[in-house]
This record gives C-alpha cells, structure tokens and sequence, in this order.
C-alpha cells in the first residue's frame, strides 16, 4: 500500500509480547526537558522551565497524545525526573500512558545484563514506575552481539520489569538480526527510532521503512521537524541557536522546504510548516514524536493529527525533501 492510499489513522498499534497498545500516531520527545547542553534549560533558554514542561505536559495529554519518550542520558537522568514528578502528580490518569525510555549500551559497558538491569533500576527509580511501556536499545554501538543483547533484554522482561523492547537507530540488517535473536527468546521487537523527516528522508529511500512494515516493527521518527529547522521560526538570516546537529543542512535549502510546507498548510486550514512536516512523516507510517516545551508547542504539534496529505502533495514534499547526512558521528552512531 503506498503512503497516500493508507488510511487516515486515528490511532496505531504498538507490539507488546502478548498483546497490542493503541495509541496516537503521535508522540512527545523530551530530550529537551532537563538538558541544559543542547536545549538550553536553565541556561540560553530561559522560557524553558519546569513550570512550561508540565503545561507541555498537561496540553498533549489533553489533545490525546499520550506517548512519550525519554532515555537515561536525557540532561543526565533529569527528563526522567521530571517526568516522574508529572506521572506521581496524577497517579490515575498516567495508567493510561505509554513511557518509553533508553539504555546506552556504551562499549565499556562489558557485563552487559548487569550493565542493563542497572540502567533499568535507575530509569524506574527516576520515572517512579515499577515496570517501563517500551524500553529501547539507544543505538547500535555496543560490542556485544545481538544475541547477548536479546538475552539481556529478555532476563530484565521476565523479572517483569520492562513490558516491551525498541531499538534506535538500527539499519535493516540490525533491525532483522535482533527480531530474531528475540523472537527466539519469546519476545518480539516493538519498535525502532530512527531520525526521520523532510530534512532526512534516508530511512524511506534505503527501504528501512518497508522493512519496519514488513516486520511489524513501528518506526518513531525523532528530529521530525529538524530540531525547530521546520516551524519557520528560523532561516538563513537566523540558525537555531546551540549544538542542534541532527538536520544541520545549509539553511538556504532548508528555507526552500519550509516555503512549500508553508504554501500547502494554507490549502489545509493555515496548518503551519511544522504541522505539514509532522503529517507527512504520519503518511509514511511512522510516528512523529517531536519535541515540546509549551502548552503551544504541544497543541502546535497535536495540529497534525486529523487530517490527510493528497498524494499529489506528499510528492511535492519528497521532490523537495534531503535525503540526509552521513558524517562520521552519524555512521559510529546512526545506521538506519
């Protein structure tokens, strides 16, 4: 089924072991929410503050976006706080949510399952859970095989204390090989995080995004709007500002994109850049998960829910959109 022929979805399946969640195709990344380094909290940005992030918090839960992704590393164990204060602060309602976080599966880190159960401990402790929605591999980078990965991840699901398994950027083979290893351990994987948007279109056109259907595995899609290059807030004359590297294109073609997403929002009810951008990576059948810092920036983003894209404008999109990146950092440590 090509991308504009698939139906609007008001909702997608996530794949537990045993069963299926629905939620949203739609999420929240919250590096942002306690990372003074790139973001800026507690430093340049000053309107980013714990008080910003809970009404953050507060309008996508409202607008029935209910995913939301952390690591461990995420300002150093703080977005994993934060959000712990937010789910202790409404117990009922955040048995409805679905929390995904990371682990960092550092080279030096040799006793792997120790290494990991650890890393778990921490996360739950930090979020104030007692068992993590999805919990992802942060990247391919580890020494170990996929089968002491898969062996590890299996031991902490079986103590009950993760109920699914993701990975992040992983390449098709990467993705393939540890589906396997689990499936032979009684699991299955959930999900894979990958960098995607108009400003990197590499995980469509390498074919990664048709091995994720082939599998059953849902793509999360971080960066969607190239960390902020795509609201229109910024251009040319004003780069963002910090070390946002991720969709670091010259912004003279990055000025380009923004002007057809632009001119086709209007034709949808001015539905901004940011908001096109969004819905088109939902009509590739990923699911967004951008960042918010605000009750505006959460009710902006849930903007590209309820709506479709015609085929004639998703392809006007990919004649425009880059292709992507391949630095140094990004082969070490993006595959897919």
């Amino acid at each position: 089924m090509s991308p504009a022929s698939q139906p609007d979805r008001g909702s997608i399946a996530i794949k537990f072991t045993g069963c299926t969640t629905s939620v949203a195709p739609l999420g929240v990344g919250t590096w942002a929410w306690g990372d003074r380094e790139v973001w800026g909290m507690g430093g340049y940005d000053s309107s980013l503050t714990e008080a910003s992030i809970e009404q953050a918090w507060e309008a996508s839960i409202a607008a029935g976006v209910t995913l939301f992704d952390t690591a461990e590393v995420y300002g150093k164990g703080e977005s994993e706080r934060i959000i712990g204060k937010l789910l202790a602060a409404d117990p009922e309602r955040s048995a409805s949510l679905l929390i995904a976080t990371k682990f960092l599966p550092l080279p030096q880190k040799p006793r792997l399952h120790t290494a990991m159960r650890t890393a778990v401990l921490g996360s739950l402790e930090r979020l104030g859970l007692e068992c993590i929605d999805l919990y992802q591999i942060h990247g391919p980078i580890s020494l170990r095989t996929h089968a002491a990965m898969a062996d590890a991840l299996a031991r902490i699901h079986a103590e009950g204390l993760i109920r699914a398994v993701g990975v992040s950027n992983y390449s098709i083979r990467e993705m393939s090989s540890i589906q396997a290893a689990l499936t032979a351990r009684g699991l299955c994987l959930a999900s894979n995080q990958i960098e995607f948007s108009p400003l990197r279109r590499m995980p469509e056109t390498t074919g990664l995004l048709q091995a994720c259907r082939d599998l059953a595995v849902i793509p999360l899609a971080y960066s969607p709007i190239g960390q902020g290059r795509l609201t229109g807030k910024y251009s040319a004359a004003n780069p963002p500002p910090g070390k946002r590297t991720f969709s670091a294109h010259p912004m003279e073609r990055i000025d380009l994109i923004v002007e057809k997403l632009r001119s086709i929002g209007l034709a949808h009810g001015e539905k901004t850049p940011s908001q096109v951008a969004l819905q088109w990576i939902i009509s590739k059948g990923a699911v967004p998960i951008p960042g918010a810092k605000n009750a505006a920036q959460a009710t902006e983003n849930a903007g590209a829910l309820g709506w479709h894209l015609s085929a004639d404008e998703i392809e006007a999109i990919d004649a425009l959109a880059l292709s992507g990146q391949r630095t140094l950092q990004q082969r070490i440590w993006q595959h897919g």
